[in-house]
């Protein structure tokens, strides 16, 4: 074997074991915060819960139909809510990863989109606990028929409010992936605006896959998907508008 072919092998191997040793670090980041919050756990779904427990009728309260289920709703929300809170570390032993493999324009952007990337994730889960379920709850529960008494199983909630999350999280991060197609060149900001019509319909498409099937929870999930189409448009315009900023002074130059 040539020496080429040595350091090639031995920098592909220095790369999973640098890989190995960031994911290890994730993992003990995610565990050291659910042993911190375990604690906590009934706690944090009753915060959760909230919502859905003002909603209810007077005298109403929810239930545990599988024996099982009071320890382990908590003890699962406890450990995404683990995951959620060291997202920020995890995206920062990734940056950390791929950071040398980047040029310095690239690395000029992408900090931004990380930053980007948690803040959106984080407000998508804010709007639906703080907005969205208030509304949802109350409208489910006042449209029960008569005679039926509404007592939520908190295995079901726990399901339910997952979704949403994750839902709601994955769609705030629309104005990131429109940036960067835009930013990459695989779509122009005009090109994108003219498809607009489609867009909305592939949001309420979108929408209907991942909430329960209701239209009112579904637009809510829909509408702001397409503003935040709006707004990764509108950030793109401005990178079009600073790179060809760039190009001219280039070629000035």
């Amino acid at each position: 074997m040539s020496s080429a072919e040595e350091e090639k092998e031995l920098t592909l191997i220095d790369h999973l074991v640098e890989l190995r040793d960031r994911i290890l670090k994730c993992l003990v980041a995610v565990v050291v915060l659910f042993l911190a919050l375990f604690y906590f756990a009934n706690d944090i779904y009753t915060y959760v819960a909230d919502p859905l427990i003002a909603a209810l009728p007077e005298g109403a309260s929810m239930i545990a139909i599988d024996p099982t289920s009071p320890f382990f709703a908590p003890f699962k929300l406890t450990f995404y809510v683990s995951v959620l809170l060291a997202a920020p570390y995890i995206l920062y032993q990734l940056w950390s990863f791929i950071a040398p493999g980047l040029y310095k324009n690239e690395k000029a952007v992408a900090i931004p989109l990380f930053i980007s990337s948690v803040i959106l994730f984080y407000g998508g889960i804010a709007f639906a606990r703080y907005i969205l379920f208030g509304i949802v709850f109350s409208f489910f529960i006042s449209v029960a028929p008569e005679g039926i008494q509404v007592a939520p199983d908190i295995s079901s909630f726990l399901s339910f409010a997952l979704t949403i999350f994750f839902a709601f999280g994955i769609a705030f991060e629309i104005p990131v992936a429109v940036f960067l197609c835009i930013w990459a060149g695989l779509a122009e900001p005009d090109s994108l605006a003219e498809k607009r019509p489609y867009v909305v319909v592939g949001c309420f498409v979108v929408a209907m896959l991942l909430t329960p099937p209701d239209p009112f929870t579904q637009s809510m999930l829909a509408l702001p998907m397409w503003a935040l189409f709006e707004l990764g448009i509108l950030a793109g315009r401005m990178i079009r508008k600073r790179q060809a900023e760039e190009e001219n002074q280039i070629s000035g130059s």
